[in-house]
């Protein structure tokens, strides 16, 4: 490498200090984050705008704000250093350019995702996609996913989501206790246990208020961290529950799960799929997108 471009490539300590610094609008805090002191990475700071000849940051006592030069060079970097950890990791873990690590809801990675990967598998043989269960939003600055699945709010920082769908649950119970206990309209309702997953514990009164029922429901009997879970207690009788319809398709065509109501919840949220905020797609993160988000079109 010639002395001219050597001198365009700043020390990678350098770079990591000044990225972490304007995420965190503070020094002390990046030192934190990276194991250094504050002095050390004012100094690794100091020693890149020595390198560029730039003003990064403007100092205000202790408090830091990206300078105009500084945002303008973060925004050109950040994601460059994210390709390096990325590369850098796969080159550790042996993966190549044609795996992809997929952070998933559970109970969606089972029942919609598992049984349409046919169609992937059989359009690019090449590529191998690696899942693994997560419930809650996490960092893509400290997990190794290529992208996620979630539901909720579009937001997820650090994160560039694209609307997959949105959901509409069903009421569902076995069709034993149905039998010993009817249900012809909504307010029947009040007299059964009702079964709730974990984070959507509203449910009952949002489908009792949409259906005009002026009476608080009773507390849930049970709750359950998986629909799927949730899904198998109503089968056995524990009570009637709310599920998104795309979740128990299987459940619904055998028969342990019947639907007496014609009403249904539709959610406020939706499902996103999440790649890392203002990083460039891999061709087969970009493959794996295109076809999810078609696969997602079928389902609206």
């Amino acid at each position: 490498m010639t002395d001219n471009r050597r001198r365009l490539l700043p020390p990678i300590g350098a770079l990591a200090s000044f990225v972490a610094a304007a995420r965190h609008d503070s020094f002390s805090r990046a030192g934190q984050e990276m194991g250094l002191t504050q002095s050390a990475v004012s100094r690794q700071i100091a020693h890149l705008e020595d390198w560029l000849q730039l003003r990064l940051f403007d100092r205000n006592g202790r408090r830091v704000e990206l300078s105009r030069e500084g945002e303008a060079y973060l925004k050109a970097i950040g994601p460059a250093l994210e390709q390096i950890r990325a590369a850098t990791a796969a080159a550790i873990s042996g993966r190549s350019d044609k795996e992809l690590n997929i952070a998933t809801l559970p109970s969606f990675g089972m029942r919609w995702l598992a049984p349409r990967l046919p169609r992937l598998t059989a359009r690019h043989p090449d590529i191998i996609v690696n899942f693994s269960a997560r419930t809650f939003p996490f960092s893509f600055a400290h997990e190794a996913f290529d992208g996620a699945i979630h539901f909720g709010d579009i937001d997820w920082p650090g994160g560039a989501p694209e609307l997959l769908f949105h959901e509409e649950s069903i009421l569902v119970c076995a069709p034993d206790r149905l039998r010993r206990q009817p249900i012809a309209k909504v307010a029947d309702l009040l007299e059964w246990p009702l079964l709730v997953q974990a984070e959507r514990r509203s449910a009952w009164k949002i489908f009792l208020d949409r259906a005009g029922v002026d009476q608080e429901p009773p507390a849930p009997s049970a709750s359950f961290e998986h629909f799927l879970m949730l899904a198998q207690a109503a089968a056995a009788g524990a009570g009637a529950a709310l599920i998104p319809k795309f979740l128990i398709g299987p459940e619904l065509a055998a028969g342990t799960l019947v639907s007496p109501l014609a009403e249904t919840l539709a959610a406020e949220h939706g499902y996103y799929f999440v790649v890392p905020e203002g990083q460039p797609l891999s061709p087969s993160l970009t493959i794996f997108r295109d076809w999810l988000l078609e696969e997602a079109r079928t389902e609206r």
